[in-house]
């Protein structure tokens, strides 16, 4: 593979759970490429379909767990982008959120009228990952879909999130119970939605042919790079597997075995 388009990339935009981590682990080369980019005047952000984390948390999180200091504008999650498009499209109407207490809570700080209730003046029905799911919440979500003719938006598609023993589910696996109860499908607003690659591109004022997403997963972190018209990598820390890539209609760009290998291609 030819790995010399990689000198022109400035942007750099990372999925984080397989891609850079997996759980509390920073994986060897992470680092040494982070500071690769900022040396050479290009900017890294963090792209993830984990709508459970605000912003400041993983700021939080990269400070404390990685020994990583960000900022909160370099985190653009499936969370944030749903919000955005809540806010432009839905502000002032009532929203049903299946989601956990601190991604409701972030909604509701930034003016949005939720409800985790089946209520008759519903507007549209949203479908987060929830670490906290209860059997009650998919029966509330099943009946609103069942019931009222409304939207139904998921945070993202992906159907598991790595954990240190494998992978665990995802937003995709618990909207694909609700599809499979009501026949309704949501549309995702996350990767592989280009909307996250426009933003990071308007914020930090580099082209799309400066930009590469790094990711582990083809249908969301290669997609969404498809998607956005830029290149793509995919590391072999996740997910995909070189088998995976053969098969796949989201053909990346550039793949190596893991974050450190990019780093000796990109700086060589």
């Amino acid at each position: 593979m030819n790995n010399t388009g990689l000198k022109n990339k400035r942007l750099f935009l990372f999925d984080i759970d397989g891609t850079i981590a997996v759980g509390d682990t920073l994986l060897p080369g992470a680092c040494e490429l982070l500071s690769y980019i900022e040396k050479i005047g290009g900017r890294a952000y963090f792209i993830t379909n984990n709508s459970t984390k605000s912003s400041a948390d993983y700021v939080e999180r990269f400070r404390d767990v990685f020994k990583l200091e960000t900022t909160e504008e370099q985190f653009i999650t499936a969370g944030f982008v749903t919000r955005k498009f809540l806010l432009e499209n839905y502000d002032g109407k009532k929203i049903y959120v299946l989601g956990t207490k601190s991604f409701i809570e972030d909604l509701k700080k930034h003016g949005l009228n939720i409800t985790e209730k089946c209520e008759a003046d519903i507007a549209c029905a949203v479908a987060a990952y929830d670490s906290e799911l209860t059997y009650e919440k998919l029966s509330v979500a099943s009946k609103i879909l069942l019931t009222l003719d409304v939207p139904f938006y998921g945070t993202n598609p992906d159907l598991r999130c790595p954990a240190p023993f494998g992978f665990i589910p995802d937003c995709g696996s618990i909207c694909d119970m609700l599809t499979s109860t009501t026949d309704k499908k949501p549309e995702y607003l996350g990767k592989p939605n280009p909307e996250m690659v426009k933003i990071c591109e308007e914020l930090s004022g580099f082209s799309p042919k400066e930009t590469l997403v790094v990711g582990d997963r083809l249908y969301t972190d290669i997609a969404v790079g498809i998607n956005a018209g830029v290149s793509t990598c995919v590391l072999y820390t996740g997910e995909a597997t070189p088998k995976d890539v053969a098969s796949t209609e989201y053909k990346p760009e550039f793949e190596f075995e893991n974050v450190e290998a990019l780093y000796r291609a990109v700086s060589g």
